[in-house]
């Protein structure tokens, strides 16, 4: 009786076992099938090659293509909506940038919130902002462009790729720590407001780092300082303004993968660790630094908190700026 239990005991060991294998979802075999990633931007920008770099390792560590779609549109806007309406199958990504971190407080009609419509999955690069100045202005260091900007309060102005942009917001941050009042001028672009800068129509800019980087070496314009945590390869022997006389202050751009709410956690936790491991690769490393972009592997935690703090950070610049944009 005792031997006829055991087997019947065994027997139903085994059913319940095959039960929950076949009614467990079947992910260990993703990916299975191409994976998809939507930039909000069109080819050729420093957010497009950097998910293009990103995404060709990954591709080969998964065996199945990994097509990027360019829906761009409206700052950003257009794609994250098309990307909140994806699946969440685990085969529909996208590459969110710093402008999803602004655009909440600039724009109140947003169909979709980058928070609550998706799930961090991991940043992916930095794209450092440089504090430069034209060479007839008589500073040298942040510390120096303080104390000028404080002693001719209605003297400096400064240029940005535009309103509500990321070096709009580097040079309104920079006023709201410094306590200084230089004149925000925007362009319809970094070239133009690069341009003026050089020519001297304005004496200060927080200019993206491959647009600078040129004019700094022809001597055109001096780097006082970045805007990254820490100091930047590309400006080596250039501080970060933090350590030089605005301790806290951060601004620069950046993009990580985000995926649809509800998108399997298994599938977020294997793409990030999977693109951890790309980003310190050697071969990936070298090819985003040179397209001006620095890798920032890391957790899916650690880029929630990222997305978190940035949305704060310039919410709250935005309005002590009274920064307005047309919906």
């Amino acid at each position: 009786m005792k031997t006829i239990f055991s087997r019947f005991a065994h027997v139903a060991s085994i059913a319940a076992i095959c039960m929950i294998t076949v009614s467990a979802p079947a992910y260990s075999a993703w990916p299975d099938q191409a994976v998809s990633f939507i930039v909000p931007f069109p080819p050729g920008g420093p957010v497009d090659t950097t998910a293009r770099l990103t995404t060709q390792p990954l591709s080969q560590l998964w065996s199945v293509a990994t097509p990027i779609e360019n829906k761009a549109g409206a700052g950003g806007i257009l794609g994250a909506q098309a990307a909140a309406k994806a699946p969440a199958d685990g085969y529909h990504f996208f590459f969110a940038a710093i402008h999803h971190s602004v655009l909440p407080s600039l724009k109140s009609n947003l169909t979709y919130d980058i928070q609550k419509d998706f799930v961090p999955v991991g940043m992916a690069a930095r794209f450092p902002i440089v504090l430069v100045v034209n060479p007839s202005l008589p500073v040298n260091t942040v510390q120096e462009l303080i104390a000028y900007a404080k002693a001719n309060p209605t003297k400096l102005s400064y240029s940005s790729s535009g309103t509500g942009g990321g070096t709009h917001l580097a040079g309104e941050l920079f006023n709201s720590m410094a306590k200084t009042k230089m004149q925000h001028i925007p362009y319809k672009g970094s070239a133009p407001a690069m341009q003026d800068l050089v020519g001297g129509q304005v004496q200060v800019m927080f200019a993206d780092g491959p647009s600078a980087l040129p004019f700094i070496k022809a001597g055109k314009i001096k780097a006082l300082g970045v805007g990254n945590p820490e100091p930047s390869k590309f400006f080596p022997g250039v501080p970060t303004i933090s350590a030089s006389g605005l301790s806290g202050y951060e601004a620069y751009s950046w993009t990580g993968v985000v995926a649809p709410k509800g998108t399997p956690d298994s599938i977020v936790q294997r793409v990030n660790q999977d693109m951890v491991k790309v980003l310190t690769e050697p071969k990936t490393v070298e090819s985003l630094m040179a397209a001006g972009a620095e890798p920032v592997p890391g957790t899916s935690k650690e880029f929630e908190v990222l997305l978190t703090n940035e949305i704060k950070k310039w919410g709250d610049i935005i309005r002590d700026a009274n920064i307005k944009v047309d919906d």
